[in-house]
């Protein structure tokens, strides 16, 4: 996709007006790679100034921070801070909630200080500018979609509307669940629990969570994280309606109904 790295746009004496922080998910796990593709998709069509540090790029150390491994976290925390002020990057953007929070509010206070954007609130952002627009006739348009929000994003950080707000430049039709917005329901990844068995429980909190998107008759599930997509992806298989309802990722509804080449 000729994807721009870091450290080849440095040896040319170039900086980027962005660094797209990829994260673990997106860069391993076969399905979160998919979003990754999509974002970087469309920052190519819409020739923005970005590079990933690719090898370069660490695990933030929020798994490590948050199952209680501190010392391995700071470890993480302080290798990507160097590289990262070494380039002297001042604008991230990351498709993860997960590195999103930790890179915004806690790497401050380890000497990381950059202004950390969500790709919903960029693609926001881009919308508003007339950057992105939208086909006359996108596949979603017409389309019942329900968000579901993450814990990082929503909760954690206050970030609501701008997913919202991308959908709607859709024409979809948006439903909610019962349970959304600062009393959205957490898909059960959130805190480390992405790595562990289920708690003992009578019910698998991502089976409860997709059967109120289900609820709600969409045809589509939009998550922005990578860790809700797999546990809402999950659900989906569970109660045998893949076939039905698709789980995608705000990114990749972009990417599919933009204008551009």
């Amino acid at each position: 996709m000729n994807v721009p790295v870091m450290a080849e746009m440095a040896a040319n004496g170039n900086t980027p007006e962005v660094l797209f922080w990829v994260g673990c998910s997106g860069s391993f796990d076969v399905r979160a790679q998919k979003i990754t593709r999509a974002f970087a998709s469309i920052l190519n069509k819409l020739n923005i100034s970005y590079a990933i540090l690719g090898k370069e790029e660490a695990c933030t150390g929020d798994p490590a921070r948050r199952a209680g491994n501190e010392f391995l976290f700071q470890m993480m925390a302080y290798n990507n801070i160097q590289i990262l002020n070494g380039y002297g990057i001042k604008k991230i953007v990351t498709t993860c909630p997960h590195c999103f929070n930790i890179l915004k509010n806690e790497y401050p206070e380890l000497g990381g200080n950059y202004e950390v954007i969500h790709h919903t609130v960029f693609l926001q952002q881009l919308i508003k500018e007339g950057k992105i627009v939208i086909k006359e006739n996108s596949p979603y348009s017409g389309k019942k979609i329900t968000y579901h929000d993450s814990c990082y994003l929503g909760r954690a950080n206050g970030i609501y509307e701008a997913p919202r707000e991308v959908l709607e430049a859709l024409s979809a039709e948006l439903v909610e669940m019962k349970r959304c917005k600062s009393k959205g329901l957490c898909c059960g990844a959130g805190g480390a629990q992405m790595f562990k068995e289920d708690e003992p429980g009578n019910k698998r909190i991502n089976i409860e969570r997709t059967e109120e998107a289900l609820a709600t008759n969409a045809n589509i599930i939009a998550a922005a994280c990578p860790f809700c997509n797999t546990m809402m992806t999950d659900g989906v298989k569970n109660k045998e309606k893949e076939a039905e309802v698709h789980v995608l990722d705000i990114a990749e509804l972009i990417e599919q109904s933009m204008v551009g080449e």
